[in-house]
């Protein structure tokens, strides 16, 4: 149904043109992402050097800080493999059969000729047969160098082998061959042929035992004739050749390839590689050397390896968001500003850990749980996304398990890396849904209960007891930890709010306020609107959370959608209370301004009061390009009255859009409808209201208002039930029931006062 698919972020659909959709900006967030994560890692991965000498003694005890190639145990390793390769031998498809074939064409033509002697012929014969045999050979080879079907060293090869193995025509058979007449020569063609076939079908590399067999061949076959049979098997022997051939570069590649897959041979991080005290001698200087380990060296292997973890981390993320919101490999599901934000709360987390590992040591490691680890997993799942929240939580957990290790022989810690975990997990499931500020302070607590019984966990699986002084300082600072999360987040929430736009949801409950201006001013002075606004939030919450879009907006949103009304409140029916109705004075083109006019003016209203562009969407779009049907037929019976041509068009009776470009802008629309609709029923039935809301729907989806925005037809069919299903329980005692039996007029009239 939709006609593009834009960029989104909860259903928010924004121009792709500016700075926040460029590509090019894009990538060079991610850039910055990668370069924040090497720089800030590079402290915590880069190994430590060393001021040695050879044939002096270590003063230090020196370990491998990484896992280290063994090149002397892999070159021992590669020679052996590489020694057990066999001999590689390729197989060459030669056309053995058009030989044979040329060679008994050139025999007939001769044979036929009357005015060469038979002893002429047999001269022929001997110098010409065997030079046919070798010219297709030197022509196969020819052509195959030229080609460059194969190397020039198997090509030798080829000709070498076949020029050694090449057979030789008995004298006597030359003597035989001009007796042979026509159709003895398509007799043997067909005989000949299916013989070499048959043989060079098989690997040869010894033509002489392929040759034993032609005998038999021959034997079996059609030939009757005797001479014919002798003259075929000796052309046959002729032309059968070797086309398995010794492939010496492909043996040497194959070598090549032995040695390159021959897994490495490691020392292993934290094996020592130089004792205390030991001599260091030129292999052991070496070594250090190339691992970087020496002062007066540069090694650029471990700046190397930490420019991949960042490359890993920063593109695993890109990837991710790319592929997680069901916006393909089309478009991105945030644009650059949310992304600048989410660099920005991985700097800020990042930040908080150095700090953190700042005060640790070896002995104070417990300070690391101070750090509030789990404030970038909560401002993400509050501000962008739950599910990219989680993603996040694994990233947070692998650089917290690297800033926060103490440890000399190891890159990651476990403990840290799995206690960040938990704690941001906890954080995402006790505040993804906060609707008040509060709620993060509960969210903190949480944070610090379950990080304290994730320490105490692990310290009994370290064998540690729950009562020395390192467990109840790391069960301390993890408690403390949660607190500092959940303060540091609601001090930063505001500002990420402000400054990159985001409407949360702690900001939509806050909108919702009926203290807030604009809802006072509707209240007071459009109260007939305060009304329908108050149940067309009722109606789009339903419907919008019943296909996964944003209920909250859409309840919030409908607050607002008829803000505009508030300029000229008695010109909208729901407020015109005992009063003559404005629209009965005035020309229809008129009324239609006035009316189209209240989604203009609650977008000014709205900006003026500064609230968040998908609220001033809603109010923007929520009638899309609808067509206003009485006051177009008003004008048309006007007209006709006059008896004048109409000089308007449908199209000026129409709104000015923009069309919903979001599914909640689309919710918002259908229960604005049908609201006005089931209000404007004196007694509704079910029927009545399943048939209005159907016809609500398919009148806007035949309207193509749907056009710009991913509703499917599946979710317009949930849209239609849920709408139904809360209209029944908002107006329960207005609709009557097929089977409810009718009461009392007294008794009815106090069910619905």
């Amino acid at each position: 149904m939709a006609s593009k698919q834009p960029s989104k972020l909860s259903g928010f659909v924004y121009s792709n043109t500016g700075w926040k959709y460029s590509a090019a900006t894009r990538y060079a967030l991610f850039l910055f992402l990668g370069l924040v994560f090497y720089f800030s890692l590079s402290s915590d991965l880069l190994p430590k050097r060393y001021d040695i000498k050879v044939n002096t003694t270590s003063a230090k005890e020196i370990s491998a800080p990484k896992q280290i190639l063994d090149n002397k145990a892999k070159l021992k390793a590669q020679e052996a493999a590489a020694e057990g390769v066999q001999n590689k031998y390729a197989i060459i498809p030669i056309r053995a059969d058009s030989l044979v074939t040329l060679l008994l064409d050139r025999i007939d033509s001769l044979n036929q000729d009357d005015l060469i002697s038979q002893s002429e012929k047999i001269g022929i014969y001997k110098d010409v047969i065997p030079q046919r045999a070798n010219d297709f050979v030197q022509s196969f080879i020819n052509s195959s160098r030229s080609a460059g079907t194969y190397s020039d060293t198997l090509l030798e090869e080829i000709q070498t082998g076949i020029a050694e193995q090449a057979y030789t025509i008995p004298e006597e058979t030359y003597i035989k061959i001009p007796r042979l007449t026509t159709q003895d020569i398509i007799e043997m063609k067909q005989v000949a042929r299916e013989i070499v076939i048959k043989l060079m079908n098989d690997q040869i590399v010894d033509a002489q035992t392929a040759r034993a067999k032609v005998a038999e061949q021959v034997s079996v076959s059609s030939l009757s004739q005797r001479t014919a049979r002798e003259v075929t098997q000796e052309l046959v022997r002729l032309v059968i050749m070797p086309n398995k051939f010794f492939d010496e570069e492909a043996t040497k590649e194959a070598k090549v390839e032995a040695r390159e897959n021959t897994p490495d041979v490691f020392i292993e991080q934290g094996d020592v590689l130089v004792a205390k005290g030991e001599m260091i001698t030129p292999e052991l200087y070496a070594l250090l050397d190339e691992n970087g380990l020496l002062s007066n060296e540069v090694n650029y292997w471990p700046q190397f390896g930490l420019l991949l973890l960042s490359v890993m981390l920063s593109a695993g993320l890109m990837v991710f968001i790319r592929y997680s919101g069901g916006t393909g490999s089309s478009g991105f599901k945030y644009n650059n500003s949310q992304l600048l934000m989410l660099v920005l709360v991985f700097v800020i987390t990042m930040i908080t850990m150095k700090l953190a590992a700042f005060l640790q040591t070896d002995v104070r490691y417990y300070v690391g749980f101070l750090a509030p680890v789990a404030i970038g997993a909560m401002l993400i799942a509050m501000l962008l996304d739950m599910t990219l929240a989680y993603f996040c939580s694994i990233l947070f957990s692998v650089l917290a398990s690297i800033i926060l290790n103490v440890q000399q022989n190891t890159v990651f810690d476990f403990t840290f890396g799995f206690f960040a975990l938990v704690v941001s997990y906890v954080a995402i499931f006790a505040t993804h849904r906060a609707g008040q500020r509060s709620t993060l302070l509960k969210g903190g607590i949480m944070v610090s209960l379950f990080g304290t019984v994730t320490v105490f966990m692990l310290k009994l699986l370290g064998g540690g007891a729950w009562n020395d002084t390192q467990t109840l300082y790391s069960l301390g600072f993890a408690f403390a930890g949660g607190l500092l999360t959940a303060v540091l987040v609601i001090g930063l929430m505001p500002f990420f709010e402000a400054t990159f736009g985001i409407l949360s949801a702690l900001k939509l409950v806050e909108l919702s306020n009926p203290n807030h201006p604009l809802l006072r001013k509707l209240l007071t002075e459009t109260p007939g609107t305060y009304h329908h606004s108050v149940m067309v939030g009722n109606l789009s919450e339903a419907a919008a959370e019943a296909i996964g879009a944003d209920g909250l907006l859409c309840r919030v949103g409908s607050y607002y959608h008829d803000i505009g009304k508030t300029k000229r409140p008695f010109y909208f029916i729901e407020n015109q209370n005992n009063m003559e109705n404005p629209h009965d004075s005035i020309e229809p083109a008129l009324s239609k301004s006035i009316i189209v006019a209240h989604a203009r003016d609650g977008v000014e209203m709205q900006k003026e009061y500064k609230l968040p562009k998908p609220i001033r969407d809603i109010a923007e779009q929520h009638h899309g390009t609808t067509f206003l049907h009485y006051f177009y037929h008003k004008a048309l019976k006007i007209a006709e009255e006059k008896g004048v041509s109409p000089d308007f068009t449908e199209e000026d009776f129409r709104y000015p859009g923009p069309k919903a470009q979001s599914k909640e802008a689309a919710v918002v629309g259908i229960a604005d409808s049908v609201e006005a609709a089931v209000r404007s029923l004196r007694k509704p039935t079910v029927v009545q209201v399943e048939t209005m809301i159907e016809k609500i729907i398919k009148s806007r989806l035949d309207d193509h208002q749907f056009d710009e925005c991913d509703l499917t037809i599946k979710e317009l069919d949930i849209i239609a039930r849920t709408l139904k299903e809360t209209v029944m329980g908002i107006f329960h005692s207005r609709i009557e029931y097929p089977e409810e039996v009718k009461k009392p007029k007294n008794e009815e009239g106090a069910a619905t006062t």
